[in-house]
C-alpha cells in the first residue's frame, strides 16, 4: 500500500511539475513574441551589411517593456517546487532578464548612453572589423547603408539633451572621457577617420578606377554626412552636456541614483543583497589578501615596505614589455600553455577556437588591459582575446599571466564558448551572460591557474594577488563611489595603495566603475561562491571529490544565477553521496 501511494504521489508530482513547464513556456513564448514585435532586426551585428542602418528608438522600447510588466509577476509566482530543474533554470533567467529591462526603463538610465569606454559612437569599432570588403559589392553595399549611420548618432544626442532637462546625466570625468574619445572620429582628416579604415587597404581583386571611385564616395559621405553628426555631438557635449554634468562621480547624484544602485547590485551579483554588506565583505577580503601578498615580499627577500615593494613593481623596466608584439607573443604562449593543462581539470572542452589580437587602437587609451570577445561558429569567427599594446610601460608583465587565464581559458572563451554550444536549452539561454556567474567563473580561473603551474615566479604570483584584490577593492570602491559618497581620488588612492596596478590601469578601471555602476562587484561575490561550493564538494565527498566532475556541474548549464548555481552543486554532491 505504501509503494502504490508513493507512486501515486510521484505521478501527481511529475503532472504538476509538467503543467507549470507548459505555463512557463506559454509565459516565455509572449515574452518572446513581444521581443519580435518591438525589436529591430539589424544584419550589421550579424557581420553582414545592412541595407540602412535600423535601431530600436526608446519609445518603442518603452512600449515593449510595459508589454512585458504583466507576465513579471507571471515569473515570480512560479517557485522551484512547481517546476522541473531546467524549467526553474529558464524561469529564473528569463525573470533576471525581463526585471533588467524594466529597470532600464523606470530608471531612465537610456540618458545615458554612454560609459567610460565609450558607447553608440564607437560601436563601430566593434561591428566594422566583422563586416566583409572582400569585393566590389561589399564596398557598395557599406556606402549604401553608411549615411544612415548619421541619424543614429543624432537620435542618442537627443537622449543626452532629455537627460540634461531631467537631470539624469553622466558625472563630468565620464563625459571627458567620451570627448576625448570622440577624438577619431570627428577629425578633418578624412583618410584617418575609423569609417574610413577599410579603404586604406583594398582588395586587389578590385580594379584601380574602381578603388578610387569607390574610395572618392566614401570621402563625400564621411564628409558631408558622418562627420557633421559626430562634430554636432561633440560640440553638443562640450558646450551644453558637460557644464550641466554632475561634479560628484556618484550615481547617487542622480534622480532615484541611491535606490537605482541597490537594484545594480541585487542584479550584478544575482543575490538579496544590500551595498553595505557587499562593502563588508570586500573590507574583508583586502584583509585576507593582504596577508598572501606580504607572504610573497618575504620570499623575495625584499628590504622594505608594501608601499616601497609596489613602487619597484611599477617602475624596474623587467617588469614591463619593450614592443606590442613583445607583449602579444607572451599572451600568446600564456594562453597555449594554459591550454595545455585544460584536460586534465575539464571532461567537456570547446570546439570554437581563439586568437590573440591587440585592442583597436581608436578605443585603447580608455579601455582595460584585456578584454574577451565572443566568436560564433556558425559566423565562422573565433573568439577573441584581446590584450592592450597601449602605453606600454602601463602594461605590467607580472599580471599577464593571469589576465591570460581570465580572459581567454579557462576563463571566458571555454566558459562562453560551451554555453554557445549546449543542446536542449533555449536559445535565450544559449546567448545570455550573468555577470557573476561569468565574471565569478573568470576570477576563478585565475586561482585555477596555481594549481595549473601557470605562475612561474614569485612576482607572477604576486601578480595574481594583485588581480584578485583589484577585485576585492572594487567591493569596497565600487560601493563607496556610488553610495558612500567617495570620492573618485579617495577611489584611485585606495585601489593603487593595495594593488600594483599601474597608475594608468588604476586610473582607467576607476573610471569603469564610475560609469557602470554595479557591474564591478559581481566578479568577487561570483568568485566566492564557486570556491565556497567547490569546498563544500571537496569536503562532504572526500576521496570521492573530482574537479573534472566539479567544473562540468558548474559549466553545464550555461551562464545562471548564484542561487540556482549553488542549488545545482547541493544536488551534484547528494546525488553522489547516494552513489
Amino acid at each position: 500500500m505504501r509503494n502504490v501511494l508513493t507512486l501515486l504521489l510521484l505521478i501527481a508530482g511529475i503532472r504538476i511539475h509538467a503543467q507549470s513547464d507548459e505555463k512557463l513556456a506559454s509565459i516565455i513564448d509572449s515574452l518572446d513574441k513581444i521581443d519580435k514585435r518591438y525589436s529591430i532586426e539589424n544584419p550589421i551585428w550579424r557581420g553582414q551589411h545592412p541595407t540602412t542602418f535600423t535601431f530600436q528608438k526608446m519609445e518603442a522600447k518603452i512600449e515593449q517593456v510595459n508589454s512585458m510588466r504583466p507576465y513579471l509577476e507571471d515569473l515570480e509566482a512560479l517557485g522551484r517546487e512547481d517546476l522541473t530543474e531546467q524549467g526553474y533554470i529558464n524561469r529564473s533567467i528569463k525573470l533576471l532578464q525581463i526585471s533588467n529591462e524594466i529597470s532600464e526603463v523606470d530608471y531612465k538610465i537610456y540618458l545615458i548612453p554612454f560609459n567610460a569606454e565609450g558607447g553608440f559612437f564607437n560601436r563601430p569599432s566593434f561591428f566594422l572589423p566583422n563586416l566583409p570588403f572582400e569585393t566590389k559589392q561589399d564596398y557598395e553595399a557599406y556606402l549604401r547603408w553608411l549615411p544612415s549611420f548619421a541619424q543614429y548618432i543624432s537620435y542618442n544626442q537627443g537622449l543626452l539633451e532629455q537627460g540634461v532637462k531631467e537631470k539624469i546625466q553622466a558625472p563630468k570625468v565620464i563625459v571627458l572621457n567620451i570627448i576625448s574619445l570622440l577624438a577619431p572620429w570627428t577629425g578633418e582628416e578624412i583618410n584617418n577617420n575609423p569609417f574610413y579604415t577599410p579603404f586604406n587597404v583594398m582588395p586587389s581583386a578590385i580594379g584601380e578606377q574602381d578603388q578610387l571611385e569607390l574610395k572618392e564616395k566614401a570621402a563625400k559621405i564621411i564628409g558631408t554626412d558622418i562627420l557633421p553628426a559626430y562634430q554636432q555631438l561633440e560640440k553638443f557635449l562640450k558646450d551644453d552636456y558637460l557644464p550641466k554634468a554632475p561634479e560628484k562621480v556618484g550615481i547617487s547624484e542622480i534622480k532615484n541614483g541611491k535606490s537605482y544602485y541597490e537594484n545594480r547590485v541585487r542584479h550584478f551579483t544575482t543575490l538579496e543583497i544590500t551595498p553595505d554588506s557587499v562593502f563588508a565583505t570586500g573590507l574583508a577580503e583586502v584583509a585576507r589578501i593582504r596577508a598572501s601578498m606580504d607572504a610573497v615580499l618575504e620570499e623575495v627577500g625584499f628590504d622594505g615596505s608594501f608601499e616601497e615593494f609596489l613602487a619597484f613593481l611599477r617602475t624596474d623596466e623587467q617588469f614591463y614589455p619593450i614592443s606590442p608584439q613583445e607583449l602579444l607573443n607572451y599572451a600568446a604562449w600564456l594562453s597555449k600553455k594554459a591550454e595545455g593543462q585544460l584536460p586534465r581539470l575539464f571532461s567537456k572542452l570547446y570546439e570554437l577556437p581563439f586568437t590573440v589580437e591587440p585592442v583597436p587602437d581608436d578605443i585603447a587609451p580608455k579601455y582595460t588591459a584585456g578584454r574577451y570577445v565572443g566568436g560564433s561558429k556558425e559566423q565562422g569567427r573565433p573568439g577573441i582575446y584581446w590584450v592592450n599594446t597601449y602605453d606600454l610601460k602601463s602594461r605590467t608583465l607580472y599580471t599577464l599571466p593571469a589576465l591570460t587565464l581570465h580572459e581567454a581559458v579557462p576563463g571566458h572563451h571555454l566558459q562562453n564558448a560551451i554555453a554557445a554550444e549546449l543542446e536542449d536549452v533555449p536559445e535565450f539561454r544559449r546567448n545570455y551572460y550573468i555577470s557573476a556567474f561569468g565574471e565569478g567563473w573568470g576570477l576563478y580561473s585565475e586561482y585555477l591557474g596555481e594549481e595549473m603551474g601557470m605562475y612561474d615566479t614569485p612576482y607572477d604570483l604576486f601578480g595574481r594577488y594583485t588581480y584578485e584584490m583589484w577585485r576585492a577593492c572594487r567591493l569596497v570602491v565600487d560601493v563607496g563611489l556610488h553610495y558612500r559618497g567617495w570620492t573618485r581620488q579617495e577611489a584611485v588612492d585606495y585601489m593603487a595603495s593595495n594593488t600594483a596596478l599601474s597608475i594608468h590601469e588604476v586610473n582607467t578601471e576607476i573610471d569603469r566603475y564610475i560609469g557602470w555602476p554595479g557591474q564591478a562587484v559581481s566578479y568577487k561575490m561570483g568568485e566566492l561562491m564557486i570556491k565556497k561550493l567547490r569546498n563544500d564538494a571537496s569536503t562532504a565527498l572526500g576521496e570521492y571529490f573530482d574537479i573534472q566532475e566539479f567544473h562540468y556541474h558548474v559549466l553545464k548549464n550555461g551562464s545562471i544565477p548564484l542561487p540556482i548555481l549553488e542549488s545545482e552543486i547541493k544536488s551534484y554532491i547528494t546525488a553522489k553521496k547516494g552513489e
